[in-house]
């Protein structure tokens, strides 16, 4: 085995504090001191990220320097010299209730200590409690879970039980669209640096047009705010006319049926974009009548997170057949769902079917706990204040700096999009590149996304308070100002 160098770390002092930028706002107060950390330097982690593991790792290591992060409490992110970070993407929207929660840790630890892993030869009370917990937060129409390991899984399940159910293998998603990378979920993913030239990602799946009301071609309300002035239409008929493509596909694309129609509840890795008012529940109608599974991608927008429902469909105002979900459902632990309705599962039961981890007692622990915790601490709540604050603050940023040409979102799933100038609307993924690079500098994580890589994506752990919210919208002013 070969040695690595190593590094001794010392807690942070008031040397690394001094090594702020001049000027740059602080961050808010917290009582936690990081451990020194023993351990590779962050040069040889670069050589083996390089050399040994999955190639496609380069394209995420985000900074000209990488951060090296060695602990997490709550919202903020430790790097190797003790720096402090505000995280505003939680692991990719991921982290949910905050960086080991001590009720999450807790409910691990003891988990832990009693067994690990039995699969579904035995019956264990924790994964069939957090069934019935996990239920709960659903509408009742909602009767049977499947416990996986990852969304794309999850996404996989679901379109081979709407396969199932429906009697067609036709899918349709939306254009701009993120569903995992899966053998099925690949295909669903409607961006080309995702995809694979593999004969599993294009079968019987199709993608319809994004109903965008700002970037689309028919505009249409947001949250009934008009956001694309240039759009030919009345913004009332947007939701229509971007509903009526699907229309047309089923009607010229299809053998006349849909076996499956997939929307997210606000479209993450494409750049947080809410669709245009309407349009989900004109889609609905309009899939079901061609006989279609109605499936909804809960993998970002659930658990709370836009602030106003606990679910993003519930926002939308449908029922889906099917809704998968993962990330925020375990903090970070892996482990994620598909939940559908009592026919669905009837469909799915005419043979086997087996998960080796899927609800394991170590994940279902932490499930249940993660479910205690976005209820006892109010995080839905928390999300819609703190959100609507950073929206404000946004759009104060929005007059002050031109190269803003919109922000959107719901709770603490927001999105900045970054634009040369606002009538051509051309991505400014260079200026964005050097915000990002100088908000880290500040202390300040941010995501980025959208098939121009020009959004800021903002989702990150729901614990973050009013202060956090401040300091973001200060950081990112600072930045602006230095372009």
């Amino acid at each position: 085995m070969r040695l690595v160098a190593t590094r001794t770390m010392v807690r942070p002092s008031a040397a690394v504090a001094a090594r702020r930028c001049f000027g740059a706002p602080a961050l808010p107060a917290f009582d936690f001191q990081p451990p020194a950390y023993h351990g590779p330097s962050t040069e040889e982690l670069v050589r083996i990220r390089g050399k040994s593991v999955t190639p496609s790792y380069k394209a995420f290591t985000m900074y000209k320097k990488p951060v090296h992060v060695t602990t997490g409490r709550q919202q903020y992110l430790y790097d190797i010299e003790g720096k402090r970070y505000l995280d505003a993407f939680g692991g990719i929207c991921t982290v949910g209730v905050g960086h080991c929660h001590p009720h999450l840790n807790e409910a691990l630890k003891k988990q832990l200590d009693k067994v690990w892993h039995t699969a579904a030869l035995y019956l264990n009370d924790k994964v069939h409690e957090f069934s019935e917990k996990l239920l709960s937060t659903l509408p009742k129409h909602l009767t049977r879970v499947y416990f996986v390991n990852s969304g794309s899984e999850a996404n996989d399940m679901a379109m081979n039980m709407a396969r199932l159910a429906s009697r067609c293998t036709e899918v349709v998603a939306i254009r701009n669209a993120y569903h995992g990378m899966g053998g099925l979920s690949g295909g669903l993913t409607s961006h080309h640096a995702w995809r694979h030239e593999l004969p599993s990602m294009s079968a019987s799946i199709k993608h319809v047009m994004c109903p965008d009301p700002y970037r689309g071609v028919f505009g249409g309300y947001r949250d009934g705010v008009v956001v694309n002035h240039a759009a030919t239409c009345d913004p009332k008929d947007a939701a229509s006319l971007y509903a009526h493509e699907l229309r047309d596909h089923i009607q010229f694309s299809s053998a006349g049926r849909l076996g499956a129609f997939y929307h997210e509840g606000i479209q993450g890795v494409g750049g947080t974009v809410q669709f245009a008012d309407g349009y989900i529940k004109e889609a609905y109608a309009i899939a079901r009548e061609a006989g279609a599974v109605c499936v909804a991608d809960e993998v970002q927008t659930g658990f709370g997170r836009l602030g106003t429902h606990f679910w993003g469909f519930q926002d939308l105002g449908v029922n889906p057949d099917i809704v998968v979900m993962a990330k925020s459902i375990g903090n970070g632990f892996p482990l994620a769902a598909v939940v559908c309705t009592e026919e669905i599962a009837e469909q799915f039961a005419g043979k086997l079917h087996f998960n080796t981890y899927g609800g394991n007692p170590m994940a279902s622990a932490v499930g249940i706990a993660n479910l205690e915790v976005i209820e006892q601490e109010g995080l839905q709540a928390n999300c819609h204040k703190v959100g609507n604050r950073i929206l404000t603050g946004w759009r104060d940023l929005m007059k002050k700096h031109e190269i803003i040409g919109d922000v959107r979102g719901k709770g603490l799933m927001l999105g900045m999009e970054l634009v040369k100038d606002r009538t051509t609307k051309q991505p400014a993924k260079e200026e964005l590149m050097e915000v990002f690079e100088s908000c880290k500098d500040m202390g300040l994580l941010l995501g980025k996304g959208g098939p121009g890589g020009n959004v800021f994506r903002v989702k990150p752990p729901m614990c973050w308070t009013e202060e956090d919210a401040d300091f973001c919208i200060q950081v990112m002013d600072e930045a602006f100002s230095k372009l």
